[in-house]
């Protein structure tokens, strides 16, 4: 199964060594925006989680995003494309080559690269191995970090390829899939690692075909968590549902109390409950770690129901509609 091949040698990706092709035309800069859909913006997400403070604006959208002229002048426009297809992203190169604004391109093939050979806009094409977008994010994550000019960045994901043991929570994977089985999971997590969460999500939606939910602390102590209350009317309507926390020891004292209180709470009341540690030497390696697991508990969700883990007819029928 090459789902089951790509999670397994996922650490290799981290192997990739990113090639800025019309690099003349490239320069360094301070700010970014990374447009991309589904799996080609999920490595961003994850770089805003590894380093909240970049100066990152991710784009999910057609053309260019709802900023200043002066920020999008000041800031290197990345066109990102497993594919090289996704017509968001092209229309995102469009508009920036357009108005003459700086502009790379990351892609395994198809329009875009071609456009950015054409045009000599500096590019990187990322490694076609057949595998899905939403889990190529190594080699996304690199050419990222590459563009960004970031050496520190690159070394400490290089590491991964050494650090990261996917077979190593395989059965972790297995195990929660088989918790999971007949409820819904609700991922939450702190601000921080809201990207992370938000990959837990797709992981679930896309391999698992299954519906799944994310939030963050403190936001969802002000809100959702009261739609959980238990009341006789809507105690059905809660039944479905098994929470993951996302728990990070980095996390402010506040965060970790907020999680350790809610987790307590919705024990009380009967809810299913996992609490899930990220574990790592680093950073990337604790997001990692946290990837690769979501990758396995998606894979087995997807058995455990007896469906595909890697074709989404819903969203090709989607696009042949529109």
């Amino acid at each position: 199964m090459l789902m089951y091949e790509a999670i397994r040698g996922f650490a290799k990706q981290f192997e990739f060594e990113p090639r800025v092709v019309n690099d003349k035309n490239w320069k360094k800069f301070k700010k970014f925006i990374v447009s991309g859909m589904g799996g080609s913006h999920l490595a961003a997400d994850l770089l805003k989680a590894w380093q909240p403070t970049l100066n990152l604006y991710i784009h999910k959208d057609y053309g260019l995003p709802p900023l200043t002229s002066e920020d999008l002048k000041n800031s290197l426009i990345i066109a990102s494309s497993y594919s090289g297809d996704t017509e968001e992203a092209i229309s995102v190169y469009d508009a920036a080559l357009k108005n003459n604004l700086p502009l790379a391109a990351i892609a395994s093939g198809g329009k875009l690269l071609d456009l950015a050979k054409k045009n000599g806009i500096p590019y990187i094409k990322l490694p076609d191995i057949g595998i899905e977008p939403r889990v190529a994010l190594g080699f996304s994550i690199k050419a990222i970090l590459k563009l960004f000019d970031d050496e520190n960045g690159l070394k400490e994901a290089q590491d991964l390829a050494v650090l990261l043991r996917p077979m190593d929570l395989e059965k972790e994977g297995q195990k929660l899939a088989s918790m999971l089985k007949g409820k819904v999971p609700i991922i939450y997590s702190s601000t921080t690692n809201l990207g992370l969460a938000y990959n837990w999500k797709i992981a679930f939606n896309e391999t698992g075909k299954i519906p799944a939910f994310y939030n963050v602390f403190p936001e969802l102590n002000h809100n959702e968590m009261t739609s959980f209350d238990v009341a006789p009317p809507t105690k059905a309507l809660s039944s479905f549902y098994h929470f993951l926390i996302l728990k990070d020891s980095s996390d402010g004292s506040r965060i970790l109390k907020r999680m350790e209180v809610m987790e307590r709470i919705f024990r009380d009341r009967k809810f299913p409950v996992t609490v899930i540690e990220l574990k790592g030497e680093s950073k990337l390696h604790k997001i990692f770690n946290s990837f690769v697991l979501a990758n396995w508990s998606a894979l087995y969700t997807a058995k455990e129901y007896g469906v595909d883990p890697e074709e989404v007819p819903l969203v090709e029928e989607f696009k042949k509609l529109i």
